[in-house]
């Protein structure tokens, strides 16, 4: 339920962790990212859909006012990997390795981390809109940012769809 939430949320694991009821703002979560907490802070506000009341709805009573039951980092990182294992996800995906710079094949579950959920809500609004302004402004990026442009990966469906156009 946590990795699902926050696919739909799409921000830092820092920021969900120490998100609180109170995070719930009029059908929408508000937060400040840790990470523009010190610059200029910025507000983001992602509306909550339907799927992700519905998970919130399931924890009513989450001791200290925290808005899921949160594990720490680290053992939440390890039950994603275990998860997508179990769900019989293996798609292969290469990796640098960052001793030896060489590319590495991994199956998809060995690698996972909570970050995937931040890149998949990303992927997933960009395959929709299109508009890098409104899922920057989602995903709490400051516009024409460069780090906002690493998540922009042009997924293979899309890029079969725009090969065929040439037909």
């Amino acid at each position: 339920d946590i990795f699902i939430f926050h696919s739909f949320i799409g921000c830092r694991v820092g920021d969900l962790m120490k998100m609180t009821k109170g995070n719930i703002i009029n059908g929408a979560i508000e937060y400040i990212p840790r990470k523009t907490k010190e610059g200029r802070p910025v507000t983001v506000r992602v509306p909550l859909s339907p799927t992700a009341q519905e998970i919130l709805d399931r924890y009513p009573d989450v001791p200290g006012n925290k808005l899921l039951p949160f594990i720490s980092e680290q053992k939440y990182n390890l039950a994603i990997k275990k998860m997508i294992k179990l769900a019989g996800i293996d798609r292969m995906v290469t990796t640098i390795n960052t001793v030896t710079r060489e590319e590495e094949k991994h199956p998809i579950w060995e690698v996972a981390s909570s970050h995937m959920a931040r890149r998949m809500l990303i992927g997933n609004l960009y395959r929709e809109v299109q508009d890098p302004n409104l899922i920057a402004k989602l995903s709490g990026h400051t516009e024409n940012s460069r780090a906002f442009n690493r998540y922009r990966d042009i997924d293979e469906q899309m890029a079969k769809e725009v090969i065929m156009k040439l037909e």
